[in-house]
């Protein structure tokens, strides 16, 4: 069960390894301060609305795990949270699973513990292709999920021992989903970001929203590089790739304005989720800051979240911003690297 395996390696390395990599250039973007905001700070409201569901903040829980049974755990704690929090939750790749069905206990705990959550099933574009909407399907039904995330991987695979290097047909295979598919059809990067052409590729394929996944956070390429063993080659492979990508903020600006948007990568408190929002995200994604509370204790990953989203409201408050759509029309700057990576 090479996959599952697989999938544990990856948990253990992200929780014990440096993994980041790169700027997602969130430390560029600066919100316009308001010295008199007229709200109560008490009073201000999180709730958003996203692929027609409900909830109680534009934090979201990026797909993280499951696949092998030492992660069942983690995805309880997750899921728990998402519950109580009203967070919308992702699912780690469901591969695992979908070739064994004894492993599906790590992903179908997740609606088991969070039975009103708006959650996304999670499957790779290789697997949709070479699989087709039965995969999908059954990804869906695993956890009854609300959206499918479809996952793009390719630096993944480029320097993964076991990766797959063909990615022709993928994009046929995405516009055949969505053309049928009744469950709404998220395409997502692991790291690398989403530029705008492709970005036209994918909406024009019938995607219902687009997860960024840019440049900044989690390094993939990183991940793989603790896992090459004594191939020095393909461990040099991954090294010289570690600062490759779209820096979040960059995709986020380039992508934002024609569909939903989740910017994931490098989102690392409630300060980049505002800017995210400002910048034109409808959720902010966060994985590796849940990840290792989670690992820890349900309490542990709780605070974390409670802090988060205090640190969100604090700077809704201080851009005059009584409600989340108020917060997406505040006036933000944008410095540095960014700013010229945007041509500004």
């Amino acid at each position: 069960m090479q996959t599952s395996s697989r999938k544990l390696d990856h948990l253990q390395i992200c929780c014990n390894k440096q993994v980041e990599a790169g700027r997602a250039g969130f430390e560029d973007v600066r919100l316009a301060h308001a010295a008199l905001p007229e709200l109560d700070l008490n009073g201000i409201r999180l709730q958003t609305h996203f692929l027609g569901a409900e909830l109680g903040s534009p934090l979201f829980i990026a797909a993280m795990t499951g696949g092998h049974p030492a992660t069942t755990e983690v995805n309880q704690r997750l899921a728990r949270v998402a519950e109580k929090f009203r967070l919308g939750m992702g699912v780690g790749s469901q591969r695992a699973a979908l070739e064994h069905p004894e492993l599906e206990e790590s992903f179908t705990v997740v609606r088991d513990e969070a039975p009103h959550a708006f959650l996304c099933a999670n499957l790779g574009a290789v697997q949709l292709r070479d699989h087709g909407a039965e995969w999908a399907e059954r990804a869906v039904e695993m956890i009854e999920a609300d959206a499918l995330c479809i996952h793009l991987n390719f630096l993944q695979e480029a320097t993964q021992p076991e990766g797959d290097h063909d990615a022709r047909g993928c994009l046929a295979a995405i516009a055949d989903l969505c053309r049928d598919f009744k469950t709404p059809v998220i395409i997502k990067e692991t790291g690398a970001g989403i530029s705008a052409e492709t970005a036209r590729l994918i909406w024009g394929a019938g995607a219902a929203a687009i997860d960024l996944g840019g440049a900044g956070g989690t390094s993939w390429a990183a991940v793989e590089v603790e896992r090459t063993g004594g191939d020095e080659a393909l461990k040099a492979l991954g090294q010289c790739f570690l600062g490759w990508g779209i820096p979040t903020v960059v995709s986020l600006c380039e992508v934002a304005g024609s569909g939903p948007v989740i910017a994931t990568g490098g989102v690392r408190n409630g300060i980049d989720i505002a800017r995210a929002i400002a910048l034109g995200a409808d959720l902010g994604g966060m994985a590796l800051p849940l990840l290792r509370p989670a690992m820890e204790s349900e309490e542990a990953l709780e605070q974390t979240v409670r802090a988060f989203l205090r640190e969100l409201r604090v700077a809704m408050f201080l851009t005059g911003s009584g409600s989340v759509r108020d917060l997406a029309h505040a006036r933000t700057y944008i410095t540095g690297a960014t700013r010229q990576m945007l041509g500004k």
